[in-house]
This record gives structure tokens, sequence and C-alpha cells, in this order.
């Protein structure tokens, strides 16, 4: 079992507060498994077995708990009532009106609540109606690069162990098929179609799963491009399928709200700007989209930029692409400190290529950092503050 630490601390830090802790991230990104390491940690640290309450709403051992009445009342008649109760709920969207039950068990002081989902626009839309300012939510993803090396042998090299983690997955999953490629790609494909038909078809009702295919292939084709609803509507069209742009729109958001694929946003660095388009996406795992694609997918600087938007986003970064006057910097990453603003790419040795991406960095004008990610296995290198490093070595946080 890969350790999940900075996720597991983040459950520790709100441990035992009377606030309901929220764990929402794609399926099979390892958010049971995060909440089984939770649960040692409480049995290995005072906590009696009869404390905790873990129901999967994925087990049919517990279906008929999925109506919140009985869901309610059998939380309610497993909790000790001199002790903390700690109550975990997994994959909660199951639960139709799961709120009104995690609502009444929220105001029982003995009930520390944990509860999962697979569907952003769940527990960002109802969960956040109801239970505004009385949740905490930690955004799950599969593996970080420095978690996957720590699921593979010493004895291979860091940048096979990369080819590793975009050719097969950083599904936590993937780890046990030791590098067989076929159970790979149909674990993967089984992942995908799962997603899709539970998580968006059925949700969103969409009946045209076969236009809803298109749309996926084509945003997994172009990722770290600069795209438009209509863009994508219009090359649809030209391979002979009729989509409107509100069709598009509509499935674009399914796929976000199933966190299968991410929205990069745009900013405009001098006048600290929000802009609303030409948005660019990334996907949630570079090994499903290599299965759905295949080799014609396979570009290596805009694979590592969508690898390196994702750690921004483990980090903690609110993320964007930034634009200064004509030029674009390809990450805005923002948090309470300020900014620092990367630009990735495949190598920089060719001289053009460099200076290309050290231009729009130079154009800033302030003391935030300022990097250019690289897979060039090439000693740090300081452009008057602008920081060329080796990608896999920021990755593994060998560089702050």
């Amino acid at each position: 079992m890969i350790p999940r630490d900075e996720y597991l601390n983040f459950l520790l830090r709100f441990k035992n507060q009377q606030i309901i802790k929220v764990i929402s991230g794609i399926r099979r990104c390892g958010k049971s498994t995060l909440l089984e390491l939770f649960r040692e940690y409480l049995l290995n640290n005072g906590v009696d077995k009869e404390q905790i309450i873990f129901i999967n709403f994925e087990d049919l051992e517990y279906e008929e708990l999925q109506d919140y009445h009985k869901l309610y009342n059998y939380v309610k008649s497993k909790m000790i009532p001199d002790k903390m109760n700690y109550v975990f709920l997994d994959e909660i969207q199951h639960v139709k009106n799961f709120e009104k039950a995690v609502d009444s068990l929220f105001i029982k002081k003995n009930a520390d609540i944990y509860i999962t989902g697979s569907n952003a626009y769940l527990m960002s839309g109802e969960l956040a109606t109801l239970l505004s300012g009385r949740y905490v939510e930690l955004k799950m993803l599969p593996l970080s690069f420095s978690e996957f090396c720590t699921g593979t042998p010493d004895s291979i090299s860091v940048s096979e162990k990369y080819r590793l983690y975009i050719e097969n997955s950083s599904f936590p999953y993937v780890l046990r098929y030791e590098n067989d490629y076929r159970d790979v790609r149909e674990y993967l494909l089984s992942l995908y179609n799962t997603i899709l038909i539970k998580d968006i078809v059925e949700r969103y009702k969409i009946s045209d799963i076969m236009l809803l295919e298109s749309v996926v292939r084509f945003v997994f084709d172009n990722i770290g491009n600069q795209l438009s609803v209509s863009k994508i509507a219009n090359t649809i069209k030209s391979d002979g399928r009729n989509i409107s742009t509100k069709t598009v729109d509509k499935y674009l958001q399914a796929l976000v709200d199933s966190m299968m694929i991410y929205q990069a946003n745009r900013y405009n660095i001098k006048g600290k700007q929000y802009l609303k388009t030409l948005e660019k996406y990334y996907v949630v795992d570079i090994g499903l989209r290599y299965a759905l694609l295949g080799k014609r997918g396979y570009d290596v600087g805009h694979i590592l930029e969508n690898v390196i938007y994702l750690e921004l986003i483990r980090r903690g970064y609110d993320v964007y692409i930034g634009q200064v006057g004509e030029l674009e910097v390809d990450f805005v990453a923002m948090n309470d400190n300020g900014s620092e603003y990367f630009q990735v790419s495949a190598s920089v040795r060719d001289e053009k290529t460099l200076e290309r991406e050290l231009k729009s960095l130079q154009k800033i004008n302030d003391n935030y950092p300022k990097y250019i990610l690289t897979l060039d296995d090439d000693p740090v290198c300081d452009y008057d503050g602008i920081k060329k490093i080796n990608a896999l070595d920021w990755l593994l946080k060998k560089y702050n």
C-alpha cells in the first residue's frame, strides 16, 4: 500500500474537530485506501474498533442504506454515547439526499464525519448549499510521481520510472500489474467506461454516448492546446457528426465534474485579470489518455506539461495559463504566499527554444519565483533569476 502522507496529514489536522471532512476525487484515485490508512492510524492510537463506523456504498452489503433515513438510523444505532465516533461514508454520491443524513449526524458532538465522493458537482453543489461553512474539502488525485516511485523497484532509473508513470498510469491499482501493459490497458479502459457511464452518462442523461466519446477523444488529443467550445464543435462536425456548441459545453462540464479532465483558465499577469476565453484542458491521468489514444497521442512536451499541471494542483496551488502582452506563460501558480511562474518544455538545449521560453518570463515585472522545467539532464541554471531545473527532480521535490 502506497503511503499517501500529505493527504493523511490533512485528515489528522482536522481530526476530532466539529467539521465535516470531504474527500473528493476521480474513481480509484485512492480515496478508500486513504480512509483505510486513517482507520489504521486510529486503531493504533487508542481508538477502539467499535468507535469506527465504516460504510462503502459501492458494496452491495450496504445497498439498503442508500436511503438517507435508513443511513441515519443505522449510524445512530452504532454510535457509542460516551465516546467519539468516527463515521466514514465512502462514495456517498450513491445516497440520494445524503446531505440530510450528514447534516443530522454533524450536529452530534460525538460524531467525527468523513465522506468521499467521485463527482465534483455533487461535492461543490448539493453539499455546499446545505453545509456551507461546515466542511473542508480534500481534493485527491491519483499518485504523484514521487508516490509512484515509492511503489517501484530501486533498481529502475528515475527516467524509466517516469516512462512507466506516463505510459502505464498514476492510478494506484496499476502498480499491482507489474508492468503487464495488456492488463494495465484493460483495467484503464474498464475504469474509463465506468466513469463515462456511471458518473457522466447516467447523471447527465446523455443519450449519444458515441458523440460524448468524440469530445473526450478530442480533448485528450489536445491537452495543453488552446481550445474553445466552437473549435471542438466545428472539428467534430468536419468529421461528419452533428453537434451544437451547447452540447459540447454540457459535455465538457460533465467531464470536469467527473474529474476526468481539468480546465485551466487564462490570467492576464500585468492586468491581474481572469480571462474567460481560450481555456486549456488537462487529463487526470496520462496512462488513461495513452490507453484511449495509443501512441498517436504521445507528445512529450504536452505530456510533461500535463504532469506538471497536476502536480501544482496537488501542492495546493490555483493554476492558470498566464498571458503577458502577446506572450504566454505555461502556468501561473497562486497560493496565499503569492505567485510562481512556470515554463515547461521537453528540452531547451536548442538556443532558440531556450530564448523563446525565457522571453515571456523576462517580461514579468515582479519578484516572484520563475522556473523553466525540462527533461534535460543538466545542472540547474540561473538566467537573471529564472531557474532552469530538471522536471523530474522538481517532481521529486529536490527543489522548492
